[in-house]
Parts: structure tokens; sequence; C-alpha cells
């Protein structure tokens, strides 16, 4: 994964009300830590850090003023949960050369047979892989796969440096049967008698009724 240079501006006002002004300046507040060294508390130019992000495990070399320069990886990443656009990001600091573990991204592939339900039980994987070497997803072959077949964390095929973080026999893909409609109609009545709702059968009926008229 390549590596994605940010210039960052070190930050010296923190709360509530220094964050918004950072962000009405169309900038993002981070902090860079580990290896246990002190918070780094950055400012983010906001269209770069946007841009860079949404590659998941994004490497980044944030090149802070003053000549201070980190490669870090996105650790956690907030926000706005109506508007969408970044309000903060925790960096966390990586070497080259060192392993990490992050999750990485299942992409399924191909067709299964007709009639065939797929379900993805897991969307992504815990990979322990090279800081700088980092897949940015997993291709999963679903080409012709029968009813009643799985696929678990050890039929998956890794880059190379990279290896499994979670348990072998962990369901990824599971292939059942598309459900029928008295299925659905019976999984959705049953849902409804948990939530307490009673259908009214009578008000189905009346415009057949008021049709027969």
């Amino acid at each position: 994964m390549a590596e994605v240079k940010i210039q960052a501006e070190a930050r010296t006002e923190f709360g509530k009300g220094a964050a918004r002004r950072i962000r009405r300046d169309n900038k993002v507040p981070a902090v860079l830590y580990g290896h246990g060294s002190d918070p780094v508390h950055i400012s983010l130019p906001g269209h770069d850090t946007m841009l860079a992000l949404k590659t998941a495990n994004a490497l980044l070399m944030i090149e802070v003023e003053g000549g201070e320069s980190h490669l870090a990886l996105p650790k956690q990443v907030q926000r706005d949960p109506i508007k969408g656009f970044i309000e903060h990001v925790d960096l966390v600091i990586v070497r080259r050369g060192e392993k990490v573990q992050v999750e990485v991204a299942v992409h399924l592939e191909g067709e299964a047979v007709s009639d065939a339900l797929v379900v993805t039980e897991h969307a992504s994987v815990l990979v322990e892989a090279e800081a700088t070497h980092i897949p940015e997803s997993i291709t999963v072959s679903i080409e012709g796969l029968e009813i009643g077949a799985q696929i678990h964390a050890s039929d998956l095929a890794l880059p190379t440096g990279s290896t499994l973080a979670i348990e072998p026999d962990t369901l990824i893909v599971n292939v059942t049967a598309q459900p029928t409609a008295e299925q659905v109609e019976g999984e959705l009545a049953d849902a409804e008698a948990e939530a307490g709702i009673e259908r009214d059968e009578s008000a189905a009926a009346e415009p057949v009724a008021a049709a027969a008229e």
C-alpha cells in the first residue's frame, strides 16, 4: 500500500471550542500516539484527509511543521452522524518492518448456483501484516458454490507476508437455500408477535368485500 503524505500543523488549543474553530477552517483535529511516546496533537487538512481515509488502513506519512515526521495508521475515525464529515482522527504510529493487526475487508467474486443465498458472516477478517504491506482487501471466489457450501478463515488466500489473527475455523461465507415466500411470511409473523404487533385480518379483507358489492 502506497504511503500518503499529509502536511500537519501542531495544535496547542484543546476542547470543543478549539475543535469547532479548526473544523471551520476546513481542518481536522487529530492525535498521534504509540510506541510509548507522548501524544502529538495536530490538525490535518480536511480535503486531503478525507481523500486519504477513503482507503481502509491507509498508510499515512504525517509531516508536522518543524520537520517532524511520523508513519501512522488510522486507529479511529469519528464522523458527523448526519453530514458524514470527519470530526476527529486517532492515528497510531508504526514503524517500517513492524507487524500490526488490522481488519481487512472480504470481497466476494463470482456467483453461486441459482436459488442459493450467499450470507457473508464476516465482512472483514483480522490479519497480521507488515505495516507497509497491509492488503487492501481479500478476494473470495464464490463462483458455482452449491447450497451447503461454507468458506472458513482457513480457506482464505492471504497475500504473502500476511497471516490470520483469528481462529481458522471462523465462518466467513455460508451458502444456504433461498427462503420460500411461506418461510419469509412465517418469520415476519414471528417477529411481529415478539414485538407485540397484532395484525388486523378483517381490515385486509374489507376491500375485497367492498369490491364484491
